[in-house]
């Protein structure tokens, strides 16, 4: 079994790679770190990369990075994907800062990118808007959530944190509550990104950001009744669902197998469980309707987490 430690960065395929570029850049504040023709490598206040953004036909999301122990053997690992009947391949030098990578697909045809060694990349310019700590977690829909979780689980060594009802599972690679997200719906495509905040201030000046440049706020503040972070939703210029968040649940040990008690928590301790019913939200604003048409087929279909 691969471990993935972290999830690092995503790649993003968008029509209008200018406008997305400056909303990366003056809203969640991260850095440019190189441009290669029509891909532009963006960095976080931690001199890591964070996302890249490259041209294309229409808006999609490209792959997902995660880092593995720097001891891996990219080749040993390539052999065990085939031994699972899995294809895959072992780039060289396609990522600032990162040698190699180990790239298959997932079975919802996500591509996903590992990576076992790497350096710190400083963005070239000054940073502006937000900036973010990191990039958080990834939400994709699943036609068959339980199934691609499976997946995370068997091959790549995700642990499930908590499930509501039979439409989502969230996932953790490490202490974080979720790191990974999937949602039902009738393709594999982006469900939401997620980028950490640092606290309530931090909070407090992405609203107002947000407010300043006329982006409606989706959902939130809430606090969420799984992982219990505080959170806010909108969209970026692609369309992609964004949340801003803070305050994450942590299994600081995973041989106790719950999560760091807090005051908001219900259960005591709080453990992994399946969310059945409403409210699950400890408080805070529901989601307009424009939050949840992720696609036409979609609307009605799932509940929001």
């Amino acid at each position: 079994m691969i471990r993935v430690k972290r999830v690092r960065h995503t790649a993003l395929a968008t029509s209008d790679l200018e406008h997305l570029l400056e909303y990366y850049q003056s809203v969640i504040g991260l850095g440019v770190i190189n441009r290669d023709g029509k891909r532009v490598y963006l960095g976080s206040d931690s001199d890591q990369l964070t996302t890249v953004i490259e041209q294309a036909t229409d808006n999609h999301l490209g792959a997902i990075a995660f880092e593995i122990a720097p001891d891996s053997d990219l080749a040993e690992l390539q052999r065990s994907l085939a031994d699972r009947g899995i294809a895959s391949e072992i780039r060289s030098d396609s990522l600032p800062g990162v040698s190699e990578t180990l790239t298959f697909n997932d079975p919802d045809g996500h591509r996903i990118d590992l990576f076992a060694r790497w350096q710190f990349c400083k963005s070239i310019d000054p940073l502006r808007g937000l900036v973010v700590n990191k990039l958080g977690h990834v939400a994709l829909r699943a036609p068959d959530p339980q199934a691609t979780a499976r997946f995370y689980q068997d091959v790549l060594g995700f642990r499930v944190s908590d499930r509501i009802e039979e439409n989502f599972v969230f996932m953790r690679c490490g202490f974080e509550h979720h790191s990974m997200n999937f949602a039902r719906g009738t393709d594999g495509r982006l469900h939401h990104l997620a980028f950490e905040l640092r606290d309530a201030s931090h909070m407090h000046q992405a609203c107002d950001l947000l407010g300043r440049r006329k982006i409606p706020i989706l959902w939130g503040p809430v606090r969420h009744g799984p992982g219990h972070n505080v959170a806010i939703y909108h969209r970026s210029p692609d369309g992609c669902l964004i949340e801003l968040f803070y305050d994450m649940d942590m299994m600081a040990d995973e041989e106790l197998g719950y999560f760091e008690p807090r005051p908001w928590h219900r259960d005591r301790p709080q453990r992994p469980k399946t969310w059945v019913g409403l409210p699950r939200d400890v408080w805070g604003v529901g989601p307009d309707k424009a939050a949840l048409e992720f696609s036409p087929e979609m609307r009605g279909a799932v509940k929001p987490p």
